[in-house]
Formats: structure tokens, C-alpha cells, sequence
């Protein structure tokens, strides 16, 4: 059982104590500005420019980006309070085992985006060294690329925070140059970039071709929204604040103002893209919109975006789930390597073409997550979680031989039923989600399994930050056994 216990208790898990948090309100900021300017984003507005638009498309750009925004800053509370990482989370509405079954899936659609955006930024660094040196190897430059980004994730969030501070100004200075580019390019055409529609769509079709760009975007971020207390264990956040909109201030900023702002601009160039060369991969939309230096400066831009997404979004998400399922075997650097050797198996040359539809697939997939963590730790848990058990496989999260199947058959009912209804597929599995979950936990597997913070719902003994306390108990205990051994 000894190991047990050492399985669930690798150091790179174990809750973030409130003196390790680095990341602040500015931090999370640079870090969203370069984490929003993806593939993903320009593909969504040359689809949706097709039948809807510039205005409509910002319009639907802006809902979808705001409500994920919310779903991440309310799931990301989970990280603020109790420094928890979402595959150690998943142990409550999944089970100790069970955990790494939707884990898994988050974890290796991670690692696909890592491999497509370093593709995307390969192209631009190959076009960079064309013109610089008439060289021309676009797979040599993947990898390179791929190893320098992993480097960067292996040494921690400081040095992503810190690549961030430097790319996020370059950035915001390039892709405004990128779109007036793309935008006189189109407006030579005879195309105003504001009523251009390539097939106008009127009525039902109208409505539903909204949709189809709202869901994408959320379908896109969804994947960030379930684990993003990944990323917020390392929040800066006051103890002792009852406040829930103080103590997630640095989340609000980043995911309800940045975020969507920085994600709507994208998904506009790349309409703009396609209304200026029919295409909206940017790197060839730039290479036929701009020459010499200017088009070398605009592809740097991409390169150091999809850099910072990458390492931020991509990278520790995937890292931290496989070191979840390895446990102290497989520290947060080799997980680094495996989630890069992934991306890289899964040939993201081949996935673009593809994009926009796997997006809605995915996103219900993953909202269905979404869904079961908020009726988990919001309506059912109400914030308290008996930490300490949640690195104990004989604790109360072993449930039955460690599967809780009130979170697997929620999260199967909630994907499925979201992929019947696509247009509408994340507000579905979200929805769907939650209150299977709801039902199925509360009257069915927590009778069968009582939950001692639902037993007793103490606030000095299952609060974390807000009651003052961050398990700084469970990290000392860890370091103190390690010492002794």
C-alpha cells in the first residue's frame, strides 16, 4: 500500500503551497496574449467568413470566447483555493484509477495541438530561413523547434512566464501589422472587409452558421476551460478571502477580458486572410500578401506564438496528466518528452484540413468534463475537498476498486449526447454533464460512498486558501518521508 500512496504522491502533484505561487494578474495577461494567437483561431474565421459577415463573426467570436471564459475561471477555482492540478482533482468525480481514463484524452488531444502548433510555427521559421538563406527544409525546423519549446515548458512556469513577457509586446505589434496587411490586400480587390460574404446565409441557416462559430471557439478552449487549475494552482491569491471575485482576480482578467479580446482579433485576420488570398492559413496568406523583411518580422510573430501557446496550454497540461498516470516514475521532464513525442507521432502536417470539425467533436467531448468538475466541486462538494485523501489509494476516492462510475457514465452520456446535437455540442455536454453527474453522485454513488466533507462540511478542514490554509501539512509530510528514506 506504501506504494501505493507513492503513486498518487509524485512531487511534481502534490498542492502548490501559497509562497510557490509566481504568477500574478499582469503574468497571466502576457501569458493569455500569447496562448490566444493559434491555428485554430485564423482556420474558424476564413470557415466562418464564408457564410457570415466580419461583424457577425466577431459577434459570435466574442459570446463563445466569454462563456469558456467563465467555465475556465469557474473550474480554475479549484487551483486558486486548493493549488490542486486537474488530474489530481479528477480523483474526486472519477476516482484514484478512474481519473486517467478522461484524463488521458485531454491529455493526448494536448500533446496533437502541441505537435499542430509547432508545425505551424516549423512553416514560418522555414519561410524566415528561405529568405534569409535560400534554405528549405520545413521538417528539420519542426523538430528543432519542437525540442526548444519542451526545453522552455522543463524548467518550470517562471520561464514561461518569462518567454511570455518578452513575446507578448511583439506580438500585439505584429498582428496588427498583419491584419492592415491582409486588410489593403483585400481591399484592392474591391472587398470591404466589413460586408464581404462569400455565400451570404439568411434566416435558420444564418443562425445556425452563428452557432457553428461560437461552438468552435469554445470547442477549441474547452480543452484549456477542464484543466485549467493546472495552470491557476500557480495563481497568486490572498488567503483568508471570502470573496470569490477578489480571489480569482487574476483569472477574471485573463480569461474574461484578455482572452476574448485577443481571440477575437485572430479569428478576424483570419477572415481578413481569406478575403485577401482565399486561404486562411496565414503563413501563406502573408507569403502572398508580403515580401522581404516585412513578411520575415510578420512569420517571427507566428512563430513566437504559437511558442507561448504551446508551452502554456499545451505542454504542462499533457506533461502533468502523463505524470499523473506514471506517478514518480515519470517526473514532469519526461512527461515534457513524451507529450512532445506524441505531438510529433501524430503527424500534425496532416490535421489542418480537419480542423474546424474536430473542434466540435472535441469540445463536446471536453465541455461534458467541464460540466461533471462544476457540479462536483461547486453544487455538490461546495468548494470543500478532503485534499489529503485525494493522495491516499485507500482513501475515500478509491470508491469502487478506484473508478467512480457516477463521473464515467456523465461523462459518456454528456459526449454523446453533445456529438448528436453539434451545432450546439459544448452548451450540451456542459449542461448534460452537470446534471447527469449531479443526479447520478448525490443519489446514488455518494450514498453508496459517503464523502467526509459532505459528512461534515467544516470549512477550517476542507477550505483551502479562503480558510486560511493552502495542505502546506501534506507537502512538508511528503518532503520529510522522502528525507527519511
Amino acid at each position: 500500500m506504501a506504494n501505493g500512496g507513492d503513486y498518487l504522491k509524485s512531487p511534481d502533484l502534490l498542492p502548490v503551497t501559497h509562497q510557490n505561487r509566481s504568477v500574478g494578474t499582469f503574468g497571466f495577461a502576457v501569458i493569455w496574449i500569447g496562448m490566444a494567437i493559434v491555428l485554430a483561431a485564423f482556420a474558424i474565421g476564413g470557415s466562418a467568413i464564408m457564410s457570415l459577415s466580419l461583424p457577425m463573426v466577431i459577434l459570435a467570436t466574442l459570446a463563445g470566447s466569454v462563456l469558456i471564459g467563465v467555465f475556465m475561471t469557474l473550474i480554475g477555482d479549484i487551483g486558486v483555493e486548493h493549488g490542486l492540478s486537474f488530474p489530481v482533482y479528477m480523483r474526486a468525480p472519477f476516482g484514484t484509477i478512474g481519473t486517467h481514463i478522461p484524463s488521458l484524452v485531454r491529455g493526448v488531444t494536448a500533446a496533437c495541438w502541441f505537435g499542430l502548433n509547432t508545425y505551424f510555427g516549423a512553416m514560418a521559421i522555414n519561410g524566415i530561413l528561405n529568405l534569409l538563406f535560400d534554405f528549405n527544409n520545413w521538417f528539420l525546423c519542426f523538430l528543432v523547434f519542437a525540442a526548444l519549446q519542451l526545453f522552455n515548458t522543463a524548467r518550470g512556469i517562471k520561464s514561461i512566464e518569462r518567454f511570455a513577457d518578452f513575446a507578448a509586446p511583439v506580438i500585439i505589434l505584429i498582428s496588427c501589422w498583419m491584419y492592415v496587411t491582409l486588410a489593403d490586400k483585400a481591399t484592392v480587390q474591391g472587398k470591404d472587409v466589413w460586408t464581404w460574404v462569400e455565400s451570404p446565409t439568411t434566416g435558420i441557416a444564418a443562425f445556425t452558421a452563428f452557432m457553428v462559430v461560437m461552438m468552435a471557439n469554445m470547442g477549441f478552449w474547452a480543452t484549456l476551460a477542464a484543466d485549467m487549475p493546472t495552470l491557476s494552482r500557480f495563481f497568486k491569491a490572498p488567503k483568508n478571502e471570502r470573496n470569490w471575485f477578489k480571489r480569482n482576480k487574476t483569472q477574471l482578467v485573463g480569461s474574461l477580458i484578455v482572452m476574448p479580446i485577443t481571440n477575437t482579433f485572430i479569428v478576424t485576420i483570419g477572415a481578413v486572410a481569406y478575403m485577401a488570398v482565399a486561404s486562411a492559413d496565414p503563413i501563406n496568406a502573408l507569403m502572398q500578401s508580403a515580401s522581404g523583411i516585412v513578411l520575415g518580422v510578420l512569420l517571427l510573430m507566428i512563430v513566437l506564438a504559437q511558442w507561448s501557446t504551446n508551452t502554456s496550454a499545451n505542454v504542462i497540461p499533457a506533461a502533468t496528466i502523463f505524470s499523473n498516470i506514471g506517478g514518480p516514475k515519470v517526473p514532469f521532464w519526461a512527461a515534457v518528452i513524451i507529450a512532445g513525442v506524441i505531438g510529433v507521432l501524430a503527424q500534425p502536417w496532416s490535421l489542418f484540413g480537419v480542423l474546424v470539425e474536430a473542434l466540435l467533436i472535441i469540445g463536446g467531448i471536453l465541455t461534458a468534463i467541464v460540466g461533471i468538475l462544476f457540479a462536483d466541486y461547486y453544487l455538490i462538494r461546495k468548494r470543500r475537498v478532503n485534499v489529503k485523501d485525494l493522495y491516499e489509494l485507500d482513501g475515500q476516492y478509491e470508491y469502487m476498486k478506484g473508478f467512480n462510475l457516477a463521473g464515467l457514465f456523465a461523462w459518456v452520456i454528456g459526449g454523446v449526447l453533445a456529438n448528436m446535437f453539434p451545432t450546439y455540442s459544448s452548451l450540451v455536454g456542459f449542461v448534460v454533464g452537470a446534471v447527469v453527474y449531479y443526479v447520478l453522485a448525490k443519489y446514488w454513488w455518494f450514498k453508496k460512498y459517503p464523502q467526509a466533507e459532505l459528512v461534515n462540511p467544516s470549512d477550517a478542514e476542507y477550505l483551502g486558501i479562503t480558510a486560511g490554509h493552502d495542505w502546506d501539512d501534506i507537502v512538508t509530510q511528503e518532503m520529510e518521508e522522502k528525507v527519511a528514506k
